[in-house]
């Protein structure tokens, strides 16, 4: 993505912004940006035909903004051989102290049913990227620990997400604070987490 936006540079001169950002979206939603907001669209009729249109408009945004990061995401980690939430799995192995968590552990942090987690560790473990270990205490507990091989990758991974900004572009670090805020807002108001929990 970087050379193809690079040639756009030197190739529109003075409009290579423009190019740029044309060439991005192309890039990340595998089509030519619609010459209208359908979202707006809709809402102005969802107004007219059935009543206020807030709460439709903003979850429509929500929904539409999540596909493209997932798409700009997966077109990053494409190259290495990863999908999000095998990058997901070993970020947060990584993180941890031990580099090892208990399989029950990694689908409370990663908000996974247990089947989705017994996939994820299944595939990054026929890469040789993790490996699952017994617990020194615990019999009945069974650790999943991050290898070299997959430190090494999770550092790839993450230059090549961090490098497209993870797909969400149009935002300065305020307004990404103001975002992740309210964000929480919501997922608290679902039951996402407790307030008074430990982070």
């Amino acid at each position: 993505m970087p050379d193809t936006l690079g040639v756009a540079t030197r190739r529109y001169g003075r409009h290579a912004r423009r190019a740029e950002t044309l060439l991005a979206s192309i890039l990340m939603t595998g089509h030519r940006p619609l010459p209208f907001d359908p979202i707006a669209r809709a809402a102005r009729l969802w107004s007219d035909r059935i009543g206020s249109s807030g709460t439709m408009a903003a979850v429509t945004s929500v929904m539409r903004v999540q596909q493209i990061l997932q798409s700009a995401a997966d077109a990053a980690l494409r190259p290495l051989n990863l999908t999000f939430a095998r990058y997901e799995a070993l970020v947060l192995l990584s993180f941890s102290r031990q580099g090892a968590l208990p399989m029950r552990v990694m689908g409370e942090r990663l908000q996974l049913h247990p089947t989705s987690v017994t996939n994820i560790v299944d595939r990054l473990e026929k890469d040789d990227l993790v490996k699952r270990t017994p617990h020194p205490t615990d019999r009945r507990t069974t650790l999943v620990a991050i290898t070299e091989a997959g430190r090494e990758l999770m550092q790839a991974a993450t230059t090549a997400v961090t490098e497209v900004r993870f797909g969400l572009t149009g935002l300065d670090d305020a307004e990404l604070t103001q975002l992740t805020a309210l964000l929480a807002k919501v997922r608290l108001a679902a039951g996402d987490f407790d307030a008074d929990g430990e982070d």
